[in-house]
């Protein structure tokens, strides 16, 4: 049950690295790190006869480290502070020589105040991917110059994350992020071939890369964003003490959320809203009087009709 899980667990400290980082110095008698991702990385390619298995257990080492690794910011984490982010990569045809079609899932979570409870925030699917790796090549990046298309998706989405992350514990906390994943965009060449790059560009589907950044920059959008900050700090991070209250809150972002999604229905960022949350939504509103319950399910069934058999299962709690 997720009252269960938000009541009990782990202390509020897992909440320091972007509730307090605007606040409080970082304590100079606590161990400082600089990374702020520690990312899971799994790569297969099962279908592939032609390449050697191996390349791809170095490739997924040197993803590890690019990931891991790098700063991304300019904020100072512990290691207890880290994002907790997945992407598994499926490689899934050999184009050429050293030059590889891939699906590469992202997932993120963050920490739910006083609980054992960790909140997915991004479990999102990206199936345009097409790079380039010899094996034991440096993964070389730089947010305003094209290297390869390999770093600057993996960049990306990192920038992503991060952001996401942000905006969870103070409003608008992850524009800066967004500003970098969206430079990543505008740095891909016009000319390069479009076989080879596929995702960047506005006309090649609505819900890819440029979309994706262009929904959380655009004012259009600006209540998903607040709704991240407030389904979080005044939703999730309040139900250890106050269930009926957090509850409340997440309705209230259901119903900001729903207006735009009601003007702009196929939005990615909608998309990634809904498929990081829909089962959370159910677990939270199950236990809701009768008159929540109806009101939570008549909002989602509008905002993410894909979802309603999912949501029905709300009004059988």
């Amino acid at each position: 049950m997720l009252l269960n899980s938000l009541k009990f667990g782990v202390s509020s400290l897992k909440l320091l690295p972007r509730i307090f980082i605007f606040l409080l110095p970082v304590l100079s008698s606590l161990p400082a790190f600089s990374q702020e991702l520690k990312c899971n990385v799994t790569i297969t390619a099962v279908k592939l006869q032609a390449t050697e298995p191996k390349i791809f257990k170095t490739l997924e080492t040197s993803v590890f480290e690019f990931l891991n690794d790098r700063k991304w910011t300019n904020d100072t984490y512990r290691a207890e502070e880290k994002i907790e982010c997945s992407m598994f990569i499926n490689v899934t045809e050999e184009l050429g020589a050293n030059i590889f079609r891939a699906q590469i899932t992202i997932q993120s979570s963050r920490p739910v105040f006083n609980s054992d409870y960790s909140t997915v925030l991004l479990n999102h699917a990206d199936n345009e991917w097409v790079f380039e790796y010899t094996e034991f090549e440096p993964l070389n990046f730089n947010e305003n110059d094209f290297i390869s298309n390999l770093t600057s998706v993996l960049a990306y989405y990192a920038y992503v994350i991060i952001g996401l992350d942000y905006d969870t514990y103070s409003l608008n906390g992850g524009t800066q992020y967004f500003q970098k994943a969206q430079a990543i965009v505008n740095s891909i060449p016009t000319n390069i071939n479009s076989e080879l790059a596929k995702g960047w560009k506005p006309f090649e589907g609505d819900k890819n890369r440029y979309w994706l950044v262009d929904n959380l920059l655009s004012a259009r959008f600006t209540p998903v964003r607040e709704s991240l900050y407030l389904y979080h700090r005044q939703g999730l991070d309040v139900m250890y003490e106050d269930m009926n209250t957090g509850r409340q809150a997440v309705l209230n972002c259901l119903r900001k959320i729903g207006e735009v999604a009601e003007e702009y229905p196929t939005a990615v960022l909608i998309k990634v809203f809904f498929t990081a949350k829909s089962q959370e939504l159910v677990k939270i509103f199950k236990g809701a009087p009768p008159n929540e319950k109806a009101n939570a399910v008549q909002l989602l069934y509008k905002a993410d009709p894909s979802n309603s058999a999912n949501y029905a299962k709300i009004m059988k709690g």
